[in-house]
């Protein structure tokens, strides 16, 4: 029994120190998961731990468990409106994307270190997917809101993208074990079962598993326990079925996040901490796997790859695949920039070692330098790459926390925290007041709480700075109330103001007022268009917010879309700086 105490001490002690590494990752700027990583390789043979592990089995099961449980929580957090915007072009950088970016890395690192195509091909498979451990981690937790459109592409094409990858390293271990033996129908029959079984398997069990979470009457703690484990049955029977179960998982974790009911709610909080758990094991475990001497060994190698893959490979496979799309170039640019890599070409780097091909531990070992550079490069830059190639939008207000409130099984109000600023024009006034004038007539303040201490609202209660106001209202209605209590009654930020502009008007104006009131002409086929119809035939496709277009010398920006994806709401601004318009046509433009 002593050695199981050991190992367990062991395990405590690495994920604890892991954990408490988080403040060293905020102030540096790593990646926590590049964080799990070191500490790991410190804690191996070549590091001051001297833990010795080499059992690659045990590395690939705790792998593709943590990936799948990984990919459920990241489905159960993806709303499927993000779909609307970027589906077909995630799914196009999902395939044409992996192989093309394998084709071109392949034949870089077939001639530097001077392999058999194929090596050099299978090695360029395992690093070919983004992962979607570390864009899920690094885009939710690096403080930046990104333009919806690019998020969603990167979300959607990450947890998408690793069948194709894994039929790629399938067919060329096949190739290089047995050679002749892959031909054109053994790959489209792969393709197929990867692709079709892994999504039929996704959606049915998804919907099955949704519905069961709906009728079920359960312990609360119980219900992430059934969405875990029906979320690992169906990850297992799509692989089973030849199919892809990464994929499988995905869209099972995404049906059952978006039936939004109270067992959704409550296992939420349960799945972000079973995820942060997944990431930490998978990563001290690859982390204690790798040989640091080893990597030393190949170390330039791997980093002239890594640029490769990052400034060459990976960005013309993207501009390729979203060009069509319409794209806008420093979209592309962003979008290439954040094509991380972590634990899933790890994992697929794995199996060769597993199957016995011939140079795999060197493939291995480059693989690792290749998601090291990664997650060092790529992930410390984030928030500096949004900010450069102008992808980020401003961020919104926050409430202070917020909890939902069950008045049934699909009935439900959410309690929100939101606190005033000093500089809020809501000070010394009655917070129900300031509900009712602004439109919230269906929220109710229930309590106020100052220094500390809780403070009944009565007809004579008024705002003071500092005051956390508990607020009955929509979920929905979160972050404008946070905007409202912390900066003015316009509900905006002032970083809001800036990017959309001082006036927002009605979509539903026509465009025509807009001409006459700027003082410009229109084609005359807009000239008879309203103000969002102008905006969707000159954008094409779905709209997001944050998505801008020049009229004349006004610049609109789509600032607010219902749950349809219908525009409510148009900013306006004069790039040029300044008044932009004359005395009588502001109170035009003011009427819009």
């Amino acid at each position: 029994m002593t050695s199981v105490y050991i190992f367990f001490l062991l395990a405590g002690l690495l994920l604890f120190v892991s954990v408490l590494a988080n403040t060293v990752s905020a102030r540096l700027g790593l990646p926590l998961l590049l964080l799990f990583l070191l500490v790991g390789m410190l804690a191996g043979e070549d590091g001051p731990g001297g833990i010795r592990f080499d059992d690659f089995l045990v590395a690939s099961f705790v792998g593709h468990l943590a990936l799948a449980v990984i990919l459920l929580d990241g489905g159960l957090r993806t709303r499927v409106s993000t779909f609307r915007v970027a589906l077909w072009p995630a799914a196009v950088l999902a395939s044409w994307g992996v192989i093309a970016t394998v084709g071109l890395l392949g034949v870089f690192a077939t001639w530097l270190l001077d392999l058999d195509w194929r090596y050099g091909m299978l090695f360029a498979a395992a690093v070919g997917s983004t992962d979607a451990a570390a864009v899920f981690s690094l885009l939710r937790n690096s403080g930046v809101r990104l333009h919806e459109r690019v998020r969603a592409t990167l979300e959607i094409e990450s947890g998408a993208n690793d069948p194709m990858a894994i039929l790629l390293v399938t067919v060329l271990v096949e190739a290089i074990l047995m050679p002749g033996g892959v031909g054109p129908g053994r790959l489209a029959t792969l393709l197929a079962a990867q692709m079709l079984v892994g999504a039929v398997a996704g959606l049915a069990g998804g919907w099955v598993l949704g519905r069961l979470v709906e009728r079920m009457r359960l312990p609360e703690g119980l219900y992430a326990l059934l969405i875990v484990s029906g979320g690992l049955v169906v990850f297992a029977a799509a692989n089973l079925l030849e199919g892809s179960g990464f994929l499988a998982v995905y869209l099972a974790g995404l049906l059952v996040g978006n039936r939004r009911c109270r067992a959704t709610e409550h296992v939420l909080r349960v799945m972000d901490g079973l995820a942060w758990l997944s990431q930490a094991t998978l990563f001290l475990v690859l982390g204690l796997l790798v040989t640091p001497s080893h990597l030393v060994e190949w170390l330039a190698e791997g980093g002239v790859i890594a640029l490769f893959l990052m400034l060459v490979a990976r960005p013309l496979a993207v501009a390729t695949g979203l060009l069509p799309f319409r794209y806008r170039a420093r979209d592309i640019a962003f979008i290439s920039w954040v094509g991380l890599r972590g634990a899933v070409p790890i994992v697929l780097a794995i199996l060769p070692v597993m199957m016995g091909v011939p140079e795999s531990r060197l493939l291995f070992d480059i693989t690792f330098t290749v998601v090291l550079v990664s997650l060092l490069v790529q992930g410390t830059t984030v928030p500096i790459a949004a900010r450069l190639f102008g992808v980020e939008l401003p961020k919104r207000a926050e409430p202070v926390d917020q909890y939902a409130l069950w008045l049934g099984e699909r009935a439900s109000i959410d309690l929100i925290g939101v606190r005033t600023d000093a500089r809020s024009a809501v000070l010394e006034r009655h917070p129900g007041t300031v509900l009712a004038e602004q439109g919230y007539r269906d929220a109710r303040c229930l309590a106020l709480v100052r220094e500390g201490q809780r403070v009944a609202v009565d007809d004579d209660t008024r705002l003071a700075a500092g005051d956390i106001a508990w607020i009955a209202a929509d979920a929905a209605q979160g972050s404008g109330l946070a905007a409202l209590f912390g900066e003015g009654l316009d509900g905006q930020t002032e970083g809001t103001r800036r990017y959309f502009g001082p006036f927002h008007i009605d979509p539903d104006a026509p465009a025509a007022a807009l001409a006459e009131a700027y003082g410009f002409p229109l084609p005359p086929h807009e000239a008879t268009l309203r103000i969002d119809a102008l905006l969707a035939a000159r954008l094409g496709g779905a709209q997001v917010v944050g998505d801008r277009v020049p009229v004349g010398p006004v610049l609109l920006t789509v600032r607010e879309l219902d749950a349809q994806g219908r525009i409510t709401s148009v900013g306006l601004t004069h790039p040029g700086g300044g008044p932009a318009l004359r005395p009588a046509a502001t109170r035009k433009a003011s009427r819009l």
